[in-house]
């Protein structure tokens, strides 16, 4: 299995710029202009809006309008650089804001409108003017978008070069500050639109109808003397996914390149995770108090089977792994410990001793991810630590033993909260603050190979288009996405949720809503394969031994899988051939 990222697969062809723009005369009636459609009314919806700007002119007009980069309906929902004075404004409704940034000249600038629940901002270069924000609950209704004017009728010309335009209709990407994105845009999660990326065409459009409401085909129409350029915001490719080939591909060039057959696990042995179809998922620990480690063969269906012992009976402890070894750390027996135990997942057995977690920082309801190399634990709670909650992040290398690291800081003091990863990337979500027992809807991200503090990535998804913040939910992932099922919001009548959430972790933005897990469920745990996703146990208010699965890469509700040898709750689990192994 590979991935192959390019525009041609040819034997004699150019190579196409990595990105490009469209440059705009600043001629009234020069501009894009795509049709009406519901993609682009943002009824009672969240959206992002983000594109690369660069004007040699910051102070022009055209007539009775200043110059507009983006619109839709004319000034229903716009975004403008207001005149004489060269600084950002933007409208939405009957509402307008003029904020305090400035737009510089002759250089690219990053420009995103965000809606979060009925609050709108712009950010410039990843900083969010919070001194002008709108409040607007109805959204604007249908229209037509033109780029580069504030309408069809091409007033409100704009001069200059404008790059990777896009638009995701239902998320609010960015909350907070944030570093603008290095690699040219992809067509993620809830994206409606994507274009201004060709150095060759100005109408060519990068969008893969993710998200989108209607079928039929995205067309842009150029109008007046806008054409494609090569000038760019110097974004470069994301190289790191793309298509995958799988079995014998043929390519037409003069080459004579041949690709080797089989799977890259068959062609190198020592490639960091295993296959979908061998992939193993274990279970260590729990409430009531139990020393068990049980596992399965994610790609089947069937009972749990027994591996062998933790060194102690403890429960809410993290779970982690690379291809070879699980690890587990904390847990609560009954006081927290430090304690970190290991085992080879291919074999059985009981577990053995790798070290301790650092020791001021004991603690339980902490949680775990890794990749093939790196460790991870974040949060936890100990009632005799002051705060009882803690926010550290701490790691190991998972092929050696010894004591844990510092790493960082979550953004808050967390326990019962969820983790997963990518290659690259780790992603917290959700938790609690405790005495105080505070839910939080905040999904958090680390860079796995570095150390330093968590980043804010988003929310969790609405529950009932009521509230997100959760604690005692679980989370696995592919090198894709992640999901987050389960757990307890109190301030809904239930309290316990059957949601599933999902995320594309090499992206920001908030959860999106995936299906429902069998019950609603607080307390229970995940992990996976590249291809499935299982959950396992919990309190539904008795604790429970059902183990169920999900596709990852699609939508929809759990199947049941079969049941686990013991039913348990605050339990942890690990596999070796989850998302943080590729």
């Amino acid at each position: 299995m590979g991935i192959l990222r390019t525009n041609k697969i040819s034997g004699l062809e150019t190579p196409t710029p990595v990105t490009g723009s469209v440059s705009f005369t600043g001629v009234a009636g020069t501009h894009l202009s795509i049709s009406t459609s519901t993609d682009f009314s943002f009824q009672n919806a969240d959206f992002t809006i983000e594109f690369w700007m660069n004007t040699s002119d910051n102070t022009r007009e055209d007539g009775s309008f200043s110059q507009t980069p983006f619109a839709i309906n004319g000034e229903e929902c716009r975004i403008y650089i207001g005149g004489a004075t060269g600084i950002f404004g933007f409208k939405y409704k009957t509402n307008n804001s003029t904020t305090s940034f400035g737009c510089p000249e002759n250089q690219w600038t990053h420009i995103a409108l965000v809606r979060q629940n009925s609050v709108i901002k712009l950010f410039k270069d990843g900083v969010p003017d919070n001194t002008n924000t709108l409040t607007d609950s109805t959204g604007n209704t249908n229209g037509i978008l033109t780029i580069g004017a504030v309408n069809n009728s091409g007033q409100g010309a704009f001069l200059g070069f404008i790059s990777n335009l896009r638009i995701r209709r239902g998320t609010a990407g960015y909350t907070t500050n944030f570093t603008p994105p290095i690699y040219e845009l992809e067509p993620i999660q809830d994206t409606v639109l994507l274009c201004c990326q060709s150095g060759v065409s100005t109408t060519s459009l990068s969008f893969a109808g993710i998200g989108s409401t209607v079928s039929e085909p995205r067309v842009i129409t150029a109008n007046g003397s806008v054409s494609a350029s090569s000038t760019s915001p110097g974004l470069v490719r994301n190289y790191t996914f793309g298509t995958q080939f799988g079995g014998v591909s043929k390519f037409d060039t003069f080459g004579y390149f041949v690709p080797p057959s089989g799977t890259t696990e068959q062609r190198f042995p020592n490639f960091p995770g295993v296959s979908a179809a061998s992939a193993r998922g274990v279970f260590a620990g729990g409430s009531p108090a139990t020393n068990t480690i049980d596992f399965i063969t994610i790609s089947t269906l069937g009972n749990a089977q027994d591996f062998g012992d933790l060194l102690g009976t403890k429960g809410q402890g993290g779970g982690l792994s690379s291809a070879t070894r699980g690890l587990y750390a904390g847990g609560e027996n009954p006081a927290a410990v430090n304690n970190i135990d290991y085992i080879t997942i291919a074999s059985t057995g009981n577990a053995a001793d790798f070290g301790d977690l650092i020791q001021a920082k004991r603690r339980f309801q902490n949680a775990g991810f890794s990749n093939s190399t790196r460790g991870l634990w974040s949060g936890g709670y100990n009632p005799s630590l002051t705060p009882s909650t803690v926010n550290t992040i701490e790691f190991v290398t998972i092929a050696s033993t010894g004591n844990a690291q510092d790493f960082g800081d979550l953004l808050q003091i967390t326990e019962s909260l969820a983790c997963c990863a990518s290659t690259t990337r780790g992603i917290i979500a959700g938790g609690r603050s405790q005495p105080a027992n505070v839910p939080f809807n905040v999904i958090q991200y680390i860079t796995i190979s570095s150390t330093g503090n968590a980043l804010d990535f988003g929310d969790l998804a609405l529950i009932s288009g009521a509230v997100s913040a959760r604690h005692a939910l679980s989370s696995c992932s592919n090198s894709i996405r992640g999901l987050f099922g389960g757990g307890n919001s109190p301030s809904l009548p239930t309290a316990r949720i059957n949601n599933i959430d999902y995320i594309t972790i090499a992206s920001i933005g908030n959860a999106i809503d995936f299906g429902d897990l069998l019950t609603p469920t607080e307390f229970n745990t995940s992990c996976s394969s590249s291809t499935r996703g299982i959950f396992g146990g919990g309190n539904v208010p008795t604790v429970q031994n059902v183990i169920e699965h999900v596709t990852i890469l699609s939508t929809g509700n759990s199947i049941d899988f079969g049941d686990l040898t013991v039913a348990r709750q605050e339990f942890s689990a690990f596999s070796n051939g989850h998302g943080g192994l590729g």
